[in-house]
């Protein structure tokens, strides 16, 4: 009996093992994609925003950079975001590392179904990230979170606030701010989007931005996005640029030029009016 025991033991202790090697699988990034599906995007945004993704996520171009990376191979997941509590998981965590498993992504993309969300907590998007990060089954060599939004945080805790408890995990923010406004109301839009974004949203070595504003211009603002954030990004002095040309690392200056409030002072001033940004 004793006997039999200690061979289960050991059994056990070999699939702990095991499974603890699956666990720290190194990988050259971990991931994360927040996209926005706030009421502020109509149906043909939403509509462009997923293609868009569907199509860089197994882009060759896109394919290329992975392989070119130490391990060859990255970590992936995709929610949607609105308010605090209006999260919707795309696909999990997947690794990426042919062509085949970029292909099974973009056709998960596709065969989701967005839907306009109540209210914009970009804090909300960042901390869920951040949750995702801790349970990812993968060591990244760099962790990044990669937002998509069309409008400033109006829920929950202040941006600067959740952008500062990823900065202290070393984890990177890249943006993408969306600015257009063919949505339910851009009565909660600002028109410095990319200036917020800058001052409030992203952080981290290497962080950047790339402002979309025309949607013509998304499928290959995100493919560039993503090949940036797979192979790294140099550090250079750079300034935003439009997102048709080469995107460069975003510097916040000493004083900031953004009030990160402004999207819940909007939302106090208008909320009578709407329900629904």
């Amino acid at each position: 009996m004793a006997e039999w025991f200690y061979k289960v033991l050991a059994m056990a202790a070999v699939l702990v093992l095991a499974f603890e090697a699956r666990a720290q699988e190194p990988v050259d990034v971990t991931l994360v994609l927040a996209v926005d599906v706030s009421r502020s995007m109509s149906p043909r945004e939403l509509s462009i925003q997923r293609e868009g993704y569907a199509a860089a996520l197994n882009h060759p171009d896109v394919i290329r950079a992975i392989g070119q990376g130490a391990y060859g191979r990255i970590a992936v997941t995709m929610f949607e975001w609105a308010g605090n509590s209006s999260i919707r998981t795309v696909f999990d965590w997947t690794v990426v590392e042919t062509a085949a498993d970029a292909d099974a992504l973009s056709a998960a993309v596709r065969n989701s179904s967005p839907v306009g969300l109540r209210r914009t907590s970009i804090s909300g998007a960042i901390l869920h990230a951040l949750k995702l990060l801790d349970a990812a089954p993968f060591d990244g060599f760099r962790k990044v979170i990669d937002i998509s939004g069309d409008g400033p945080n109006n829920q929950g805790q202040p941006v600067e606030e959740a952008r500062e408890v990823a900065l202290a995990r070393r984890v990177v923010i890249n943006g993408l701010p969306l600015m257009t406004s063919d949505g339910f109301d851009g009565g909660f839009n600002i028109p410095d989007l990319d200036v917020y974004y800058g001052d409030c949203v992203i952080g981290g070595p290497g962080s950047f931005l790339v402002p979309v504003t025309s949607w013509d211009q998304f499928p290959e603002a995100i493919r560039r996005k993503l090949i940036l954030e797979i192979g790294g990004l140099p550090d250079f002095e750079g300034k935003v640029m439009p997102a048709q040309a080469a995107p460069t690392q975003f510097l916040r200056p000493s004083s900031k030029a953004s009030d990160c409030m402004i999207g819940e002072k909007i939302w106090q001033q208008r909320q009578w009016m709407f329900d629904d940004p």
